[in-house]
């Protein structure tokens, strides 16, 4: 007779019970462990200043084309050289740069059409673009529409406009300059 024929036979195996859902906080001292219950929600903090939301910047990406750099002193020859044609090219060129960098404003065409139709607001509309340039990075602009001013009413005192030129252009170029555009372009 073998010892195994004395032994009483092992009893079933019992069914596995399925491990607790995860535990979503972790008990105060004195408290019971619940599971499968989400957690209370915090308690209002009533008084305190409530954290600033993230700045927008931040969910505005810029990768579309780079623009060029001009020149401020060739753009202005070259304005006094072509009887002012050559600023509703400048308008066009750099409002159409904008817009394929970033994917808004106001465009090439439509800036060209404000420009031959209500030439003394562009000013203030281009100087406006470039300071949003440097807002999307989270950046003080350099340059607002406000800047505008410096053109009209500055024409007034004659050297207005070539503040505002010279003011908005280097803003536009530092920021080109900024993103790598190392080489400078008339056209």
């Amino acid at each position: 007779m073998s010892t195994h024929e004395h032994e009483p036979a092992s009893p079933p195996p019992t069914p596995q019970t399925p491990p607790p859902p995860p535990n979503y906080r972790t008990p105060d001292v004195g408290q019971t462990q619940s599971y499968g219950t989400p957690p209370p929600p915090p308690p209002p903090n009533y008084g305190q200043a409530m954290p600033a939301p993230p700045s927008w910047a931040q969910y505005a990406p810029v990768d579309g084309a780079l623009g060029k750099r001009r020149p401020t002193g060739m753009t202005i020859l070259l304005f006094f050289v072509t009887f002012g044609i050559w600023a509703f090219i400048y308008y066009f060129q750099t409002h159409e740069e904008m817009k394929r960098h970033t994917g808004e404003g106001l465009g090439g065409i439509v800036a060209l059409l404000i420009a031959i139709i209500f030439g003394l607001a562009n000013p203030f509309l281009l100087s406006n673009e470039v300071g949003k340039l440097y807002e999307r990075r989270g950046q003080q602009p350099p340059v607002t529409a406000l800047t505008g001013l410096w053109f009209f009413p500055g024409i007034f005192i004659l050297v207005g406009p070539f503040v505002w030129f010279v003011k908005t252009n280097n803003a536009l170029n530092a920021y080109w300059e900024s993103l790598g555009v190392t080489e400078t372009s008339i056209v």
